[in-house]
Parts: C-alpha cells; structure tokens; sequence
C-alpha cells in the first residue's frame, strides 16, 4: 500500500509547489478539509472508502470535511456542498492516476495536499492525521470554550 502524508513539515517552503493551495478546489480554502476519490464507478476499492467514510457522517462533520468522488471528468460531491467543480482540472492539479485507477487526497482547509494513498485508509487513521493538524487542534480548543 503507498501512503504518501505530506503533513508534518516544520517550516513550510512556500516557494515549493509542493505547497501551493490546490487552484481547482479554491472554493473549500479556509472553510473545508476535501477527501478527493479518483476511481470509475465499478472499482471496489473506491467502493470500500465510500462506505467507510459515509459510516461516520457526525466525524466528517465535526471535521469540515467535504468528500468528493471524481469518476472520469464528473465531480460528485458523497458529502458536503460542492457545484460546478470540473473533474479534469482537479486531476490535472493533484496529479491524479490515470482515469480507473483508485487514489485519494486529503487536503486541508489551507487548501494544500496533505495526503495522498493508493489504497482505503481507515477513518480512524484519516482522523487521526486531521486531528494531528495544527489547525485542528486550534479548533477544538475554540470548541470547548
């Protein structure tokens, strides 16, 4: 299984594009982390994290999170609000695998990528990555005030 967590830095290389805010997805910037599925309709793996996901709707919620599925050039949107987003400029900006090929992306509200991974990564590990973040550690603290 590859699983790539581009979380973590110390000092962000702003001149790295490594960390440039994620153009196509500029509507969720500083107000939801995206969990992006690239696979076609009939792939299990696809399959496999829709379910895992959508099992914990109140965890995605509490989280921000929007989930999006982009299946050939469509954008679906599996939860949160998201309309007139085009599933060719996200591939092309998150350098997505081929159409067919399962990949997901986890980016954050800065709008940078914070994960990327081959195969369905659990809610528990995609929780715990989010709720490592910086960001939403700030969050709770606002939440329990």
């Amino acid at each position: 299984m590859s699983k790539t967590l581009l979380y973590g830095a110390t000092k962000i290389d702003e001149t790295n594009s490594a960390y440039s805010p994620i153009e196509s997805l500029a509507a969720f910037q500083w107000k939801n982390r995206a969990f992006i599925l690239f696979a076609d309709r009939d792939n299990a793996r696809a399959a496999r994290q829709e379910n895992q996901l959508l099992a914990d709707r109140s965890a995605l919620d509490e989280r921000d999170m929007v989930v999006l599925k982009v299946s050939g050039g469509k954008v679906r949107a599996l939860f949160g609000a998201a309309d007139g987003l085009d599933g060719e400029a996200i591939r092309r900006d998150l350098d997505a695998p081929e159409m067919g090929e399962f990949a997901a992306f986890l980016v954050g509200k800065d709008g940078t990528v914070k994960l990327k991974v081959s195969e369905p990564i659990t809610n528990g590990e995609l929780f715990a990555i989010i709720d490592s973040m910086p960001m939403r550690a700030a969050e709770t603290l606002k939440s329990d005030k």
